[in-house]
Order: structure tokens, then C-alpha cells, then sequence
């Protein structure tokens, strides 16, 4: 992805995952978490490589501060309630986001406040780990956070090439010592996908472009962004690379089916070139909806957890949109 886009969608992260607003959403289970009593299965000391160096794991973790966007699922996933997670800034209420009640059993954890990750804050909860897989922290707040306690950051500095749910639940197995568990969590959680992609048979290997609307500008996303990837797992062929595009460029989103992403659908007919598109005028596009609904929150966590939800809102609707019939609004 190129980096001016990637500063842009880093910015606005923290927007896309705490939305206002709630949609009516899926319906199905989510992968399910393993119990928060069960074993680490994994070996200590554990060594893993990201951004910043190594992180080494002397021990199995008891108090786990998660920093990143969405890390708080892939913990909770594994049956690892989070003592401390990162605030995510609006209106939607992300503490009762319906795919991981289950997991957090009525828990609550600490929040940590404000735009940037407060390591203060998270000094005061005595983690024994901090996980920040899709954190975006620069090098300076890692070497502040490694003295609080062993921190795994993201893979790359600038957060280029952010791992995938099956590796980012991977990398939280290890950290945490659920290995196993982990392996479970993925096995579940393709056996979603792979339901859905056995019911609609059309999707595999048709082209869908993913029209990502922010602030006035059309994004072309490719799965080089974790909000596209769930297209790709459903068996759609999706481009790579995420591109900026200018109002003029909208007709390059043209495809076998185009789902829009961060405006309505009046906003997106009543703009001529967006309306001229093949694919929009044959119907062949599904309308998303604006960032303040429970989709858009989930496709922005893109946990196991979240993803059976997200599968179970827009597979009818994918459905739809390759028949010609336009859903959404």
C-alpha cells in the first residue's frame, strides 16, 4: 500500500473501528473463544520478530495489555481477557460490540485514553505483555512500552503490510502461549468462510472492487487493508494493492461487483461519475452503508471473532448485488 495512502487510513482507524451508531448486523456465532481457563499450550520463553526487533516471553502472560486497533479480539478469541485496551474514539459503543460478549463473559477491561497509546496508563496495570500487532506505535513509544514489559509491535514501522487475521491470531497464540488454541480459532473461523463460499458458488473467482469513501475521497481498496480481505475469503478475486483515486478516476472501480463503503447510496448516485459506472448502472454494486454501523466496525476489527458476523451481513447482499438487484442503501 502505497505510504500516503496507508498515513491516511492510519489516521482514520481509530474513527472506523468506534463508529457511531448500531445496524440491525449478522446473526451468526462467531468463531468460539477457548475457555480462559484452559492451559497455554505453548512453550516459554518465546521469541517473536516484528518492526522493532525481538520481543522474548520468559513466561506464560496473566496480565495482557492490548495496544493495537483490534487486538483486544484476537485475544479474547483465544479465551484472554485483556486487562487494559485501547480506547477507540466515538459514539458507537465498541465495549458491547455483539461478537465478543461472549468471550468477554461480562468482563470490562481498563480503558487506556486518548489518541495516542498512554504509557502511563498502561505502566499502572503491571502487564506482563503488551500486544500491539495492528497498532501502528512508532519506535519511540515501543522502547518506552518494552521497559513496562515484553511488547510485540506490528511488522513493519509504518505498519505496510499488516498481518492478516490468520497470522495476527497466530502471533497473539504464541505471545500468550495458546498455540493450540490458536489453530482452533483458525479452523473455526475458516469453516465460516468456507460455508458461505459452499452457498454462493458464483463468488469464486469473480472481480469485485471495494469502493472505501473517506472525507471526499474514493478509495480503491485491495487487500493490502484488512477491511478488504473478507472478499477474498469469500472466494472474490481483489486487487493487492489499495489505490487512491480522484472523484474524475471513480470508472476505474469498475468490476464484476463494486461494494461501497462510507457513503450512502443517494450521496453515491447523486455524484454523475460515480452513477456513470457500468457495473452501478447494471446493478452490480452493494451499498455498505456509512461508517456508524456494527459492519463497518466489525470489517474494521477483522478478528476471528468479528468476521462470521461480518460473513453472515454481506454475503446476501454480495448475493444480491451479482443478480443486478443493487442492495443496500
Amino acid at each position: 500500500m502505497p505510504r500516503p495512502l496507508l498515513r491516511a487510513l492510519a489516521a482514520c482507524v481509530v474513527l472506523l473501528l468506534a463508529l457511531a451508531g448500531c445496524s440491525s448486523g449478522g446473526s451468526g456465532d462467531a468463531a468460539q473463544p477457548a475457555p480462559a481457563d484452559d492451559a497455554p499450550t505453548g512453550a516459554f520463553p518465546v521469541t517473536l520478530t516484528h518492526a522493532f526487533g525481538q520481543t522474548t516471553i520468559p513466561a506464560a502472560p496473566q496480565r495482557v495489555v492490548t495496544v493495537g486497533f483490534n487486538d483486544a479480539d484476537f485475544a479474547l478469541a483465544l479465551g484472554v481477557k485483556p486487562v487494559g485496551v485501547r480506547e477507540n474514539i466515538g459514539d458507537y459503543d465498541y465495549a458491547k460490540r455483539p461478537w465478543a460478549q461472549e468471550a468477554l463473559g461480562g468482563t470490562q477491561p481498563q480503558l487506556l485514553t486518548g489518541s495516542q497509546i498512554p504509557v502511563e496508563q498502561v505502566a499502572a496495570l503491571q502487564p506482563d505483555l503488551i500486544l500491539g500487532v495492528y497498532s501502528f506505535m512508532d519506535q519511540a513509544t515501543y522502547t518506552a512500552l518494552s521497559q513496562i514489559a515484553p511488547t510485540v509491535a506490528q511488522g513493519t514501522p509504518d505498519g505496510t503490510n499488516a498481518a492478516g487475521w490468520e497470522e495476527q491470531t497466530r502471533i497473539t497464540g504464541q505471545a500468550t502461549g495458546r498455540t493450540e488454541q490458536a489453530e482452533q480459532v483458525i479452523a473455526a473461523t475458516r469453516a465460516e468462510f468456507d460455508e458461505a463460499k459452499a452457498a454462493h458458488p458464483d463468488f469464486a473467482g469473480t472481480n469485485l472492487k471495494m469502493d472505501f469513501f473517506i472525507e471526499g475521497v474514493p478509495y480503491d481498496m485491495g487487500t493490502d487493508d484488512l477491511r478488504a480481505q473478507i472478499f477474498a475469503g469469500l472466494g472474490f478475486t481483489v486487487r493487492p494493492d489499495s489505490q487512491t483515486l480522484s472523484l474524475e478516476r471513480q470508472g476505474d472501480l469498475d468490476s464484476d461487483v463494486l461494494v461501497v463503503l462510507g457513503r450512502s447510496r443517494a450521496e453515491s448516485e447523486a455524484d454523475p461519475v460515480f452513477r456513470a459506472i457500468p457495473a452501478v448502472q447494471q446493478g452490480r454494486v452493494a451499498y455498505l452503508g456509512p461508517f456508524e454501523t456494527e459492519f463497518a466496525a466489525a470489517l474494521g476489527y477483522s478478528s476471528p471473532l468479528s468476521l462470521p458476523y461480518a460473513i453472515d451481513t454481506v454475503a446476501p447482499q454480495l448475493d444480491a448485488a451479482l443478480q443486478g438487484r443493487a442492495p443496500g442503501s
